[in-house]
């Protein structure tokens, strides 16, 4: 039997929409719908299914307040159906930080002609919804991150970030370790446009850094982290002796827009043994062949362990082809990170 999925959406369109796609390759069965979260409670004790798709708006309970109990009571994979406004984005990254795996922004009119690229994304979460370890990761919230006192690094260095599936909470945990006296950081999670700013916003509450959305020939400073824009690659380039944010919306690299592989890739090439970087959890490879560019190039490379990653894809990958000098744990890596820095100050 395929993967068993239950939709959780008071649509009637909705329900139908998700339920034809996701059965459309053949290994993801629909074992159920569901109209609100009351009616999903019943259906998840009877049907047991590996995965949830859920809304947020709906009847008689919100789907958040329902994520929130559905992960204290039975932490089961959830992928998100959102919508693709400030506040869906807002309720969506909420619902990430409450433990659902991913989400996908729901299809709308102007969605017609994008519905076969928007039922495969669909298809490829519920796939990396199966395979993760949300009960593992409900014990690990448990364990204590060690934050860092001083990442201090020579002038120039800087702090490389790529995730996917479970990026948003890993890179939150490595983020709020970091020191304000650390390089520029930047990030690549793969996310949609409209929900990386949001994204940024939140982050930056949460960090003793300050964190923003790229923006393209940004100057990049110490003490600040720069999310990259969604559907942009964010690149970093030497301009009038500065590193600078680059932005651009070349085809899509490892399937991805934005790519981990092109940021780390433009690291290797332009900061070389100054930068340090991260791979964390996420389906698929992209990040590995950028990773061993910087490793290859001086760079000292932290691999999430799979321990301790939501979706040990990308992390394996990574690890099984070179690029990764260590593997910690997502609690340590922000000081496996400020450590490998401080060794570039005292060498400097």
């Amino acid at each position: 039997m395929g993967i068993k999925v239950l939709v959780v959406d008071d649509s009637a369109l909705i329900r139908e929409v998700l339920g034809r796609m996701l059965v459309r390759d053949g290994d993801i069965d629909v074992v159920g719908t569901a109209v609100d979260p009351i009616d999903a409670r019943e259906k998840i004790k009877a049907l047991d299914p590996d995965v949830v798709t859920l809304d947020i708006e709906m009847p008689n309970m919100n789907g958040l307040a329902f994520l929130e109990k559905l992960m204290r009571l039975r932490p089961t994979p959830v992928v998100m159906v959102s919508t693709l406004t400030r506040k869906g984005a807002s309720e969506t990254l909420l619902a990430l930080e409450l433990g659902a795996v991913d989400f996908v922004a729901k299809p709308s009119a102007e969605f017609a002609g994008g519905l076969d690229a928007f039922g495969a994304g669909l298809r490829d979460k519920i796939r990396a919804a199966a395979r993760s370890d949300v009960r593992g990761r409900a014990v690990r919230l448990e364990q204590p991150s060690s934050p860092v006192r001083t990442a201090a690094a020579p002038e120039g260095a800087v702090i490389a970030i790529g995730a996917s599936t479970g990026g948003v909470e890993a890179i939150r945990t490595v983020l709020a370790d970091l020191p304000a006296d650390c390089p520029p950081v930047l990030i690549a999670q793969h996310m949609p446009a409209g929900f990386t700013g949001r994204f940024a916003a939140r982050l930056d509450e949460l960090c003793a850094l300050e964190v923003v959305e790229a923006e393209d020939r940004l100057p990049l400073r110490p003490g600040h982290a720069y999310v990259a824009r969604g559907d942009y690659h964010l690149r970093v380039e030497r301009s009038s002796g500065q590193l600078k944010c680059r932005l651009g919306q070349e085809g899509p690299q490892s399937g991805h827009r934005p790519s981990v592989d092109v940021l780390f890739e433009s690291v290797a090439r332009t900061v070389g043994p100054l930068a340090v970087g991260a791979i964390l959890t996420g389906m698929g490879r992209d990040g590995a062949r950028g990773l061993k560019l910087m490793r290859d190039a001086g760079a000292h490379t932290v691999g999430q362990s799979q321990a301790s990653a939501l979706v040990y894809g990308m992390p394996r990958v990574a690890f099984e082809e070179g690029a990764v000098v260590e593997q910690a744990p997502l609690e340590q890596i922000a000081s496996r990170l400020a450590s490998a820095l401080v060794k570039l100050k005292a060498a400097a």
